[in-house]
């Protein structure tokens, strides 16, 4: 079995920490603010998230820009030239471009180095979904899996990952076009949270409602529990919008209700953020949809 390396980009949310211990290489999405651009590394090294959600929270609006070809290239080509293959587990090509430059670089760098392996999986997911599913295939690679074997597993594994979420306030999704001005008001008026998920395709879906910020929460936590394969011996991910002690109550109601073997609590970053807002939380696990 050649080496290779695993290659993702900044929407997997992936604590620095946990991106350094599984030796992944991450490439930066860019977002603007305030008409200035930034890249969105895992240690947080230009913007700090807290200072983005205040900033959004004050009003501030925030675009996003997927990675391009060269970037993707430019990350992958010294792996090529050390000798070893490559492995890209990109962003949900439903949501963003970014995993149709990932295709493209290569195709390119396959044609420029034919004896290298340069694969690529579509994760049909977003934010710590797909760090989950980076998570398992480094878990897979550490098993002695090939590349083509772990690719093979993402593809075959990646519509059992079940993404459920909510968020605080409805009308970053209004703005995003995920629901109209009059649902976002009315919904905002009664306290109304929405529960969603993602579809087959890599889509959001509205799934389910709930009164109150709690009750949302709750709702979570009782998907995974009608729907998870063997939670006990799962490592279950949470991401949030700075909303700390939203991750830990969700972490401890699964901990509490299905005994999960271990949880990864990490940030929402700006790619996501920018869309859903501050108080955006989701839970990520194995499951039936």
């Amino acid at each position: 079995m050649g080496d290779y390396a695993i290659v993702t980009d900044s929407s997997c949310d992936l604590p620095a920490e946990i991106a350094e211990e599984l030796g992944v290489t991450v490439l930066p999405l860019s977002f603007a603010i305030g008409g200035k651009e930034y890249r969105n590394y895992p240690d947080q090294r230009e913007m700090p998230l807290q200072d983005f959600y205040a900033r959004l929270r004050a009003g501030e609006r925030a675009t996003t820009s997927a990675v391009n070809v060269e970037s993707f290239k430019g990350a992958m080509e010294p792996l090529l030239q050390e000798g070893k293959d490559v492995l890209v587990l990109a962003f949900s090509s439903s949501l963003s471009n970014t995993c149709n430059a990932a295709q493209m670089a290569c195709r390119e760098l396959s044609e420029q180095y034919p004896d290298r392996k340069v694969l690529c999986v579509d994760t049909l997911a977003a934010s710590l979904g797909q760090g989950m599913l980076v998570y398992y295939a480094v878990q897979q690679k550490q098993k002695g899996q090939s590349a083509e074997e772990v690719k093979d597993w993402a593809e075959q594994n990646r519509l059992r990952m079940c993404h459920w979420f909510t968020v605080d306030d409805l009308n970053h999704l209004k703005r995003g076009g995920r629901i109209s001005a009059a649902t976002a008001l009315f919904g905002s008026m009664l306290n109304i949270k929405p529960v969603l998920h993602m579809d087959d395709a890599g889509h959001l879906a509205a799934m389910g409602k709930a009164r109150g910020r709690r009750a949302s929460l709750d709702a979570l936590v009782d998907r995974m529990e009608q729907t998870a394969e063997k939670p006990e011996e799962q490592v279950v991910f949470i991401s949030h919008g700075d909303a700390p002690d939203d991750a830990e109550y969700v972490s401890s109601e699964v901990k509490r209700r299905m005994g999960v073997k271990r949880v990864v609590i990490g940030e929402i970053g700006p790619v996501i953020g920018a869309h859903g807002g501050p108080g955006t939380l989701a839970l990520f696990f194995f499951g039936h949809r």
